[in-house]
């Protein structure tokens, strides 16, 4: 007995040093890293820097691998809730600190800019681990072989068919070959995606503007619009008349 007490406390020290060590690993005045307190849990975007994204966002893509492991190091009989839903439930740290992709599209900056550019390959990449993980898709296709066989209700039953269809989509059933060339592209394309809306957003941004002064020009035009071309004149300096940018809100209801 006394053998064992020994053994359970010195398991008992080495898990506690691994978690100590693995919470050090994390800095815990990130807000990615910490439950949120705010209603409805949204983000705290008060509290959120620039400098949180990309270690949340790296610790959530290794935490994900983690989770995608204990799925297919498994060796139970692939079901639903050992599969399906484990997948389906991977990545909340990742889910979190993807809010980056909303905010750069948002109101981005050339901080933010440089930033996207750094984690864009970091997520094609570990999307492609994902859909082209052999062992995981092998999981996934016997539940969805096995489907008709397992008593889902209808939620699970199409949960089950959407993914297996978006492992299929994604290049799983393609030979190591064609996987090697689709990961290769796939990367191209985001980077190639990221620069598109780089420079779609420096042409918007450019010193544009349409000036209209008669005001029969404006005909067809809802007040707010004019109101609203009205103040940006008045903000340039040119009073009396409405001025257009290529910003959305303005030129797209002129056109």
């Amino acid at each position: 007995m006394k053998t064992i007490g020994t053994s359970i406390v010195a398991i008992a020290l080495i898990i506690s040093s691994y978690n100590t060590t693995s919470g050090q690993n994390k800095d815990m005045s990130n807000p990615f890293f910490n439950d949120y307190k705010t209603p409805f849990q949204v983000p705290p975007f008060n509290e959120i820097k620039l400098e949180h994204f990309l270690p949340a966002i790296e610790a959530g893509i290794s935490e994900q691998q983690a989770e995608i492991k204990s799925i297919t190091d498994k060796k139970e009989e692939p079901t639903f809730d050992n599969t399906i839903l484990a997948l389906d439930q991977s990545g909340e740290l990742l889910q979190k600190a993807s809010i980056f992709s909303n905010l750069n599209s948002a109101n981005t900056n050339d901080q933010m800019q440089a930033l996207a550019r750094q984690i864009t390959p970091k997520m094609s990449a570990h999307r492609d681990n994902i859909s082209l993980n052999k062992e995981l898709f092998k999981r996934v296709k016997t539940v969805y072989d096995k489907r008709n066989e397992m008593n889902l209700n209808h939620e699970q039953l199409r949960a089950v068919e959407k993914y297996y269809q978006d492992f299929e989509r994604n290049g799983a059933n393609l030979s190591d070959e064609k996987q090697a060339e689709l990961r290769k592209m796939n990367d191209e394309l985001s980077m190639l995606s990221l620069k598109y809306g780089e420079n779609n957003l420096a042409e918007t941004n450019k010193n544009f503007k349409l000036v209209v002064d008669n005001e029969a020009d404006l005909k067809g035009l809802s007040a707010e619009v004019i109101t609203a071309a009205a103040d940006q004149a008045r903000k340039d300096k040119m009073e009396g008349k409405w001025v257009f940018t290529l910003q959305k809100p303005s030129m797209i209801p002129f056109l």
